[in-house]
């Protein structure tokens, strides 16, 4: 069973251009954690999520936390998923609140704020291939509303075809703004865009 990738039936419309029948749906709350996994294996040891009650209803926080070896410590607020989960020395703390950034971390010396959106990873419907572009716009015109003071911050969507496309076209502009991209895959596995080979070579 997979972790963070939802297959559901797509409408009739949007059937023939959905890879083996179903639509891969990676939720905003299921690419939130994907990347929190992916800071607390690369240097991290305490990680704050703060989807909104949407996000709860649209992917499972606490079992996908508790597959990963989480357990589920305390809890706070009013939803069955927030509060502290706990492993091995590690820790990921969910509070269901907005306007904080979606995954904040310490990294060595300094804070991250990343912020994520999710979406449909294996159809080749304009909706969803436009859904997906939006939601990269999105992500990074948040972060470039944010104040720097040292953080560092990131840009964190799923990746695909057209994300990756669109990251490396962005990537001149928002490596000047100091904003990473990373694509995480259905498996959670978390890519950081960098500049095409050919490119690095022409500047």
């Amino acid at each position: 069973m997979n972790r963070y990738v939802e297959f559901r039936d797509p409408p009739e419309k949007r059937l023939p251009y959905c890879e083996g029948g179903k639509e891969c749906h990676f939720p905003e709350g299921a690419v939130m954690i994907a990347f929190a996994i992916h800071l607390l294996e690369n240097g991290a040891t305490d990680v704050d999520i703060h989807p909104d009650g949407e996000h709860g209803k649209k992917h499972d926080v606490k079992a996908t936390l508790e597959s990963h070896g989480f357990q589920h410590t305390k809890s706070q607020g009013k939803t069955e998923y927030g509060g502290i989960y706990q492993r091995e020395g590690q820790t990921v703390t969910v509070t269901v609140k907005s306007g904080l950034g979606d995954v904040v971390a310490r990294v060595g010396e300094q804070k991250l704020v990343a912020e994520c959106k999710g979406g449909v990873i294996n159809s080749r419907h304009a909706g969803q291939q436009s859904r997906l572009r939006k939601g990269l716009c999105e992500v990074v015109g948040l972060l470039m509303g944010r104040p720097l003071n040292g953080e560092r911050q990131v840009a964190v969507v799923p990746k695909t075809p057209t994300t990756l496309t669109i990251a490396r076209r962005m990537l001149p502009r928002t490596t000047a703004a100091r904003i990473e991209i990373a694509l995480v895959d259905g498996e959670g596995r978390v890519t950081f865009v960098e500049p095409l080979a050919e490119v690095v070579k022409a500047t």
